[in-house]
């Protein structure tokens, strides 16, 4: 027989698969500046100005996997690659609006 451990909440708890989801290096900022419309990866760069390449390639590759932000290949030349919020990354900016209004007033 098991018993629940207080610092490991049950599997399957949608609270923290979210946390876990945009916690990391550069992930809350790359999603506040994708809720702002498309992001080109030098762009992320400039604005990100502590970031480097590696980190930033691995956080837009796991966002794209966890169906918050999705990559489309613009064929102009140069060719050029995008990274926008999915519906998925949209339907939480609201969330996350809320989130804020309620730590920026907590008294509210």
């Amino acid at each position: 027989m098991t018993t629940l451990n207080e610092n490991n909440p049950p599997e399957g708890c949608p609270i923290e698969g979210l946390l876990k989801t945009l916690s990391g290096k550069w992930k809350p900022q790359i999603f506040q500046l994708a809720a702002q419309g498309p992001l080109r990866f030098n762009s992320l760069l400039r604005q990100l100005p502590q970031s480097n390449k590696q980190s930033l390639s691995v956080a837009l590759k796991e966002m794209e996997e966890a169906e918050l932000l999705v990559k489309t290949i613009i064929q102009q030349k140069p060719l050029h690659i995008e990274y926008e919020l999915s519906s998925k990354g949209r339907a939480m900016i609201e969330v996350f609006r809320q989130l804020e209004a309620v730590l920026l007033n907590p008294t509210a």
